[in-house]
C-alpha cells in the first residue's frame, strides 16, 4: 500500500491537465489517501525552524518538512529522489531512493 497526502497530490496534480485523469492513475485498492495530522503539522515546524537556523533560505514550511513530518509521525518509510533533506531532518524515516 502506498499512501499520500494532499500535499503529494497537489505535487502529482501538476502532470495532469483534468482531475479525472489524476483520480483515474491513483486506484484506490493501491494507494491510500491520508489527511495530515496535527502531530506532522507541529514536526514540521520544529524541523524548518532547525533548517532555518542553520542557514536555509526558504521563509515558508516547504512540502518536503510535510511529507517527512507525515512519514515520520506515521513510522512510514518514503519514497524519494530528493532523500538529503529527509535524511538530515527525519533520520527515523526509511528512504526509498529510485536510482
Amino acid at each position: 500500500m502506498l499512501y499520500i497526502n494532499p500535499i503529494i497530490y497537489s505535487e502529482i496534480s501538476i502532470s495532469f491537465e483534468r482531475i479525472e485523469e489524476l483520480e483515474h492513475a491513483l486506484p484506490n485498492d493501491y494507494i491510500h489517501r491520508e489527511n495530515l495530522p496535527y502531530e506532522a503539522a507541529f514536526l514540521t515546524g520544529k524541523c524548518f525552524l532547525k533548517y532555518w537556523k542553520s542557514g536555509g533560505v526558504k521563509h515558508s514550511p516547504l512540502p518536503d518538512f510535510y511529507i517527512g513530518a507525515h512519514a515520520a509521525v506515521r513510522g512510514w518509510n518514503i519514497l524519494t529522489r530528493d532523500n538529503g533533506r529527509y535524511k538530515t531532518y527525519f533520520p527515523t524515516i526509511r528512504i526509498i531512493a529510485p536510482s
